[in-house]
């Protein structure tokens, strides 16, 4: 049985290898698709927008010893005026309600009737407004933070790599998770709070995290290509992905790890909703980033650097060299007759012995 230090040594040897560059197209087709479904759910889908967001009355029942949803959901059909109230449980003896916005005197009915019908005195029970230009605030900045954070990346690694290209892939890599994990919470109409935004942010800088290291082992394997004529820059930059493949993929698991125990623990056994949208754009965000490491970063890298026509002048030299070793092998595969009138010596060689074909460019020791 294969183990993973085996499948790992492989890929980093080039033993075995995953073509990951060569369906380059079949991975920004499906990319494009998940883009293409996000952006149009945000115009054609109403977002599950947080209290924050949307501003409402908030009620918090502490001191609970049921900490049932029923009990609140018919006092907002009684005394409030929200068809589709948001109840959670906040830890183990409280529970928060989340209605549009009341006035005064049904603020004060709603409290006596959640004291009664949990049976706790009215002092626990808090009520607080909170206006929708707080989360609009927190979302125009998160916005700002974003923008001003993708354009300071794109000049570090640019400076960092000496390529634009690697700049632009990592970019694009961003980008798609950004716009899918989005896309994920729009669909499935999860709540979108501050806490989403947050860790929107958050997995950016793990996304980045895993392109780096593709983009680093691709520096490494490219930084003397036009020395050799063994491999083209493409074949190059998919050893470095296999090479980091395993790598990758333990560094996610290990990620992710935390945030399932929080989601499976934390919010469904223990009731702690507050954590709840952190986790989830977490755990949704990194697998995501996971992805798009592998499949979009460098594989659009690659697309962008093949249009250099120093890059594209030595892929098309290393194949022609290819093409007439493989021609060559296949005409010593077939015994002819030799004719001695036209046999040439090479010299330092011996009699009978057919001139090779140099190679210009020195080869890279592999």
């Amino acid at each position: 049985m294969l183990s993973m230090y085996s499948i790992g040594n492989d890929l980093y040897t080039g033993r075995k290898s995953l073509n990951i560059i060569g369906k380059r197209r079949l991975w920004f087709a499906i990319a494009l698709v998940f883009i293409a479904i996000s952006l149009v759910s945000f115009v054609v889908k109403e977002p599950n927008l947080g209290i924050e967001f949307r501003g409402g009355s908030q009620f918090t029942v502490s001191q609970v010893s049921d900490t049932s949803h029923d009990p609140a959901y018919k006092v907002i059909a009684e005394e409030g005026n929200d068809d589709a109230p948001r109840v959670a449980t906040v830890g183990d003896s409280a529970v928060r309600v989340q209605t549009s916005e009341l006035d005064d005197q049904q603020t004060q009915a709603v409290k006596t009737a959640l004291a009664e019908a949990y049976g706790v005195s009215e002092s626990d029970v808090t009520s607080t407004f909170i206006g929708p230009s707080w989360g609009q605030d927190i979302l125009a900045k998160a916005i700002r933070a974003m923008v001003i954070f993708m354009a300071l990346i794109s000049i570090v690694l640019t400076v960092y790599f000496r390529s634009w290209t690697i700049a632009a892939g990592a970019i694009g890599a961003l980008l798609h998770d950004f716009v899918v994990t989005l896309g994920v919470y729009w669909i499935l109409g999860f709540e979108v709070t501050p806490a989403t935004i947050i860790g929107l942010l958050t997995i950016m800088g793990y996304s980045l995290y895993d392109t780096v290291v593709v983009f680093d082992k691709v520096r490494e394997n490219t930084a003397e290509l036009t020395e050799q004529l063994d491999v083209t820059y493409e074949e190059s930059a998919n050893l470095a992905v296999n090479q980091t493949l395993i790598r990758s993929l333990n560094t996610s698991l290990t990620g992710l790890l935390p945030v399932i125990a929080v989601l499976v623990i934390g919010v469904w056994m223990l009731g702690a909703d507050t954590l709840r949208d952190l986790a989830l754009v977490m755990f949704v965000g990194m697998l995501l980033s996971t992805i798009s490491s592998i499949v979009v970063a460098a594989p659009l890298a690659v697309w962008l650097a093949l249009r250099n026509p120093q890059i594209r002048e030595h892929t098309n030299e290393v194949l022609s060299l290819r093409e007439d070793h493989h021609v060559e092998k296949a005409a010593s595969a077939t015994p002819e007759k030799t004719n001695l009138a036209t046999v040439e010596v090479v010299p330092g060689g011996h009699k009978g012995q057919r001139a090779q074909p140099q190679r210009k460019k020195k080869r890279k020791k592999r």
